[in-house]
């Protein structure tokens, strides 16, 4: 009489682990950089709604407030720890939003991001480019596309 084989061979199982572990070498990294580059649009939505009270106070009094909260308020969220003005000189302004330091994705933890005008508030730089380069942190492949 024959005997009918059930179950999986030791070899099978061990094929199935590797692809597993493969699979999870792959997506684990390309997960952590998707879950920072979310974390990172609350700065650059914050930061966004901070342009026009900014401009409207430029155009107002000629000059840039001493403090973003004067302007804006405390702003705070879940992953940005604050939002400041990082300088200002003339019609010159560089915001910047600073991420937490916990509760965040290590990659952009206590990064810096920057938004910048040079013309009093009608035309803005995000991240990288322009005038908020020089304050910017975070590296570029963290910054969504919105501010690119």
């Amino acid at each position: 009489m024959k005997t009918v084989q059930k179950g999986f061979t030791l070899i099978e199982l061990m094929i199935v682990v590797a692809i597993i572990g493969i699979l999870a070498a792959v997506a684990i990294p390309a997960y952590q950089d998707y879950i920072a580059r979310s974390q990172m649009s609350e700065a650059v939505g914050l930061l966004s709604g901070g342009k026009t009270p900014m401009a409207e106070f430029y155009a107002d009094k000629g000059r840039w407030p001493s403090a973003a909260a004067s302007v804006m308020g405390t702003l705070e969220g879940k992953y940005v720890g604050s939002v400041a003005i990082g300088s200002s000189t003339g019609a010159t302004i560089v915001l910047t939003a600073t991420m937490k330091g916990s509760d965040v994705a290590a990659a952009v933890a206590t990064t810096v991001l920057a938004i910048a005008t040079e013309d009093g508030g009608k035309q803005w730089d995000c991240g990288e480019t322009g005038v908020s380069a020089t304050a910017t942190t975070v590296e570029a492949k963290y910054i969504p596309g919105a501010c690119k």
